[in-house]
């Protein structure tokens, strides 16, 4: 069985990776020359969604 402090630890790494991930893109986004036409506001495209980690609590 996973430990507590074992199972924070892979959270945070989680979390860590995750805004790696968005930050890359944002930078990607950013430095791309295309213009790019904006989605509509009922279905934005997976870059732009917001990513929210949620803690369920120990184990």
């Amino acid at each position: 069985m996973i430990s507590n402090n074992e199972m924070i630890r892979i959270r945070r790494q989680m979390q860590r990776r995750i805004r790696d991930v968005v930050a890359e893109r944002r930078r990607t986004r950013e430095q791309d020359p295309t213009p790019r036409t904006p989605a509509p506001a009922s279905t934005p495209s997976g870059a732009d969604q917001e990513v929210c980690v949620t803690d369920n609590g120990p184990g």
